[in-house]
This record gives C-alpha cells, sequence and structure tokens, in this order.
C-alpha cells in the first residue's frame, strides 16, 4: 500500500500545475540569495586580493619622512630566504601631472625599479602597449637627450565612457611617447628665527619631465586613475639629490604554500639584523602583510553582507507560506484520494510522510533550477549589465564608484550548498502543517456518502 502513497504523490507533481509555483518560489529564492552571495562575496575577495596583487604579500615600510638605503642588500638577503620569493623596492611621492593642454591631474608617484618588480606584481600584463613582451624586454624606453621614461594610469590620461565604462584606446594611443611634466617635491626643515617657533617645513618644490612609455590598466579604479610610475632611481635624485639613491617601501611577494606568520617572524628577523646597525628607527619600521593592512575593511563589508542575506532571508521565508498555502489547497481538493489509502490500511504518519516528501522533492527541484539560474546569472552577469546599460542607457556598475571595471562574476560555491538545503527545508516545512491536516482525514466522514 505504501507504493499507492508514492504513485499519488509523483501523480500530484506531474499533473498539479499548482506544484510548479513552489518549485518556482523555491528557485527564484535560491537564486537571489546565491546571486547575491556570490557577488558580494567576489567584491570583497577582489578588493581583499587587489592590494596584495600589485603591492605584493609583505610590506617593510619606513616612517614618514625616513627612507631605506642599501636596500638592494636588503632585497638580497630576503630572496635568500625559503619564505620570500622575490622583493623590491619603491618610492612614493604625490605631485600634479601635465600631460596635455589643460590635463593637469593630482597624482601619487612611485619609483619603481622594473625587473624587480615585475617579480613581484603583475603589471607586465597591466600594461597597454608592452603587454605580451617578455618581463626582461619590458622597461621606460629609451629616449633622446637623456629623457627618462615613465608609466601612467589610463585614467590619469582619459576617462571613460559614462555609458560603456570603456576607455577610447585611439585617444589613449596618441598619448605614446608624448611629453609629459610631473611637478612634486619634498618637504625639508627650516629655521624660523623670526617667531623663535623651531623649525618648520618647508617644501621644495621640483620638476620632472619625461616621456609616456606606456600605460597602465589595472582594472582597479584607485591605480588606474592615481598613479604614475617613474624610474626609483631618477626620483629619488630629483627629490633627494644630496642623498644616495633609496626607497621607502619593500614590496615582498612570498613563496608558494609559506605560513604567512612564519613568513612574517622571518622577514621580521632579517630586517633587524638588516637595519639596527643601519638606522636608529629602526624598531619603528611597519612590518605588515597586505590581509592584515585591510582585516578591518573587509571585516565591516562580512558584516554587511550577512545583514544583505539575512534580510533576504527573512524575504525568501514566504517560501513556507507559499508551499503551505498551495499543499493545503491540494490536501483540501484530495481529501477522497486520501481517506481512500488509510481506509485500504496505510497509516496516518505515512500519509503525513507523503507529503512532507511531496514538498521536499519540491524543494530539491525548485533548488536544483535556482542553483542553475543562479550560476547562470552569475557568470553571465557582465553581459547582463552591459545589456541593459545598452538597451536602456542605465549604467549599473561604474569603476570609479565600486572600485572595478568589471562586476566579479564566480560563483561562491560553499555557500551554493547550504542555501539550497535551506530551500529544501524551507518547502519541506511548509508542507508539515498540511501533512498533519492529511493524516487527520478520517475515512468515515469524507466516505460515508460515496
Amino acid at each position: 500500500m505504501k507504493h499507492l502513497g508514492w504513485i499519488l504523490c509523483l501523480k500530484y507533481l506531474q499533473r498539479r500545475l499548482i506544484v510548479l509555483l513552489s518549485v518556482a518560489a523555491v528557485a527564484l529564492s535560491c537564486a537571489l540569495l546565491i546571486v547575491t552571495d556570490s557577488l558580494f562575496t567576489g567584491f570583497i575577495d577582489a578588493v581583499e586580493n587587489s592590494v596584495g596583487r600589485y603591492l605584493g604579500d609583505v610590506l617593510i615600510q619606513a616612517p614618514s619622512g625616513l627612507r631605506i638605503s642599501d636596500y638592494e642588500v636588503l632585497i638580497a638577503q630576503l630572496e635568500e630566504t625559503e619564505a620570500v620569493q622575490a622583493a623590491a623596492a619603491v618610492l612614493n611621492g604625490q605631485g600634479l601631472l601635465l600631460s596635455g593642454p589643460g590635463r593637469v591631474r593630482p597624482v601619487k608617484v612611485c619609483g619603481i625599479e622594473l625587473p624587480q618588480q615585475l617579480e613581484v606584481s603583475p603589471l607586465d600584463s597591466a600594461l597597454v602597449f608592452q603587454n605580451g613582451k617578455p618581463a626582461k624586454q619590458i622597461d621606460f624606453g629609451n629616449w633622446p637627450d637623456g629623457q627618462v621614461g615613465g608609466l601612467v594610469g589610463i585614467g590619469v590620461l582619459s576617462r571613460p565612457d559614462e555609458k560603456t565604462d570603456r576607455y577610447d584606446m585611439q585617444q589613449i594611443r596618441e598619448f605614446l611617447g608624448k611629453p609629459a611634466v610631473l611637478t612634486t617635491g619634498t618637504a625639508q626643515p627650516q629655521a624660523n628665527d623670526s617667531t623663535g617657533s623651531g623649525d618648520r617645513p618647508q617644501i621644495r618644490r621640483q620638476v620632472i619631465r619625461f616621456t609616456i612609455a606606456d600605460v597602465v590598466m589595472t582594472g582597479v579604479s584607485d591605480l588606474d586613475e592615481s598613479f604614475v610610475y617613474l624610474p626609483l632611481e631618477t626620483l629619488s635624485q630629483v627629490l633627494y639629490p644630496n642623498a644616495p639613491v633609496s626607497a621607502d617601501v619593500i614590496q615582498i611577494r612570498l613563496a608558494g604554500g609559506v605560513d604567512e606568520e612564519v613568513a612574517m617572524a622571518v622577514i621580521s628577523g632579517v630586517w633587524n639584523r638588516f637595519a639596527q646597525e643601519r638606522f636608529a628607527w629602526y624598531s619603528r619600521a611597519d612590518i605588515q602583510s597586505t590581509r592584515q593592512m585591510q582585516a578591518q575593511l573587509i571585516a565591516e563589508y562580512h558584516k554587511q553582507l550577512r545583514v544583505l542575506l539575512f534580510i533576504f532571508g527573512l524575504v525568501s521565508l514566504g517560501i513556507i507560506l507559499l508551499v503551505l498555502c498551495i499543499f493545503y489547497l491540494i490536501v483540501m481538493t484530495r481529501r477522497k484520494d486520501i481517506a481512500i489509502l488509510k481506509s485500504c490500511g496505510l497509516g496516518s504518519g505515512s500519509v503525513a510522510m507523503i507529503f512532507v516528501v511531496f514538498g521536499m522533492v519540491a524543494g530539491t527541484l525548485g533548488a536544483a533550477l535556482g542553483i542553475g539560474l543562479g550560476c547562470v546569472f552569475t557568470r553571465h552577469i557582465n553581459a547582463i549589465e552591459q545589456t541593459i546599460s545598452t538597451v536602456f542607457g542605465l549604467k549599473l556598475w561604474q569603476a570609479s564608484t565600486y572600485m572595478f571595471s568589471r562586476i566579479p562574476n564566480t560563483v561562491n560555491w560553499a555557500s551554493v550548498w547550504w542555501i539550497a538545503a535551506a530551500g529544501i527545508a524551507a518547502a519541506a516545512l511548509g508542507a508539515l502543517i498540511p501533512a498533519i491536516t492529511a493524516a487527520r482525514v478520517k475515512p468515515v466522514e469524507i466516505l460515508r456518502y460515496e
């Protein structure tokens, strides 16, 4: 007799179109949660990884106003350890860039040594014109009259189209080989005898003329719209003409599979041995991983994600009510079938279980469909966003606002399974009350007039 119950369950699934509403409800709710979780998690991962991708895994930063000389020795000592894959020196500054008539932009200046920098960061893959060249062939270019070359962020030179968020590459190409002027400087102390207030900083202005050797397009708006890269030696000599070439940051790429805490301890030991006899301030240097630098920001993003999923989860609880109403309607319209089954010997528990399983089957179908919809939507979110922008003129994703030129579209499979399980459980819970109602049907009362 139990087989008759399962046959009846299958019959309802096949012929009751109203059941499709419960399947659709579970599918849409699961898809909504999967897309929301995947896109938000992808954004968090992109924020967390973008810094480490281009700045390295660990940074050694000198205190403000101080610099690291003899950095070549430090880099060699770091690379001798098993924890470090590569290291590069960077000198940071700020200034105003004149890239053409009326084109003046505030920029962040980075003095780098290209061979070492390319071992720490994938800057070569971000170059517009030298992309695809072997790393050893990438350089700042050879220019006449001793002119130096520089790399400029694409957002410094141009603005993307507001609708498509794409740059005019023909316009960008026109900047290649063109001269640019960087106005920068350093703050130096100066005695103020008239006020007796002691030393006060004075800004010493410096001008660097260089040729645009290439354009950098990382896809990270903060980097693309702010940074200019010059040879470290050139920038150091201009900013600090009476001092040896130096840097204020050492970027470090860790070897694969190395524990971060162990690597940090190794790096700290190398730094202490190198710096304690050279710099009186060595104990004030900041040695920190890029992951630690962003830990507070990432934690806040995760809090926002949990709040967002909680709100959508509450909305999705409507599945329980919808399934309850649909299955209760089925029970009320199929009381005769239930009474016949019970009169033939099927127990109340078995009848209740039929409808609970009925709900779980509907939930499973809906969850499977929701996983498919959620994955397809997430994978093709950039094409969907571009279509909406083209057809309706509505730009949903601005790189300058959301930091990245493309929407992160990786499915978060770690959350897919618990979302699907929650959808199945919600459908089963919604079928529970109708199942109890079906179990309480009395065959005598239903069939006595038949």
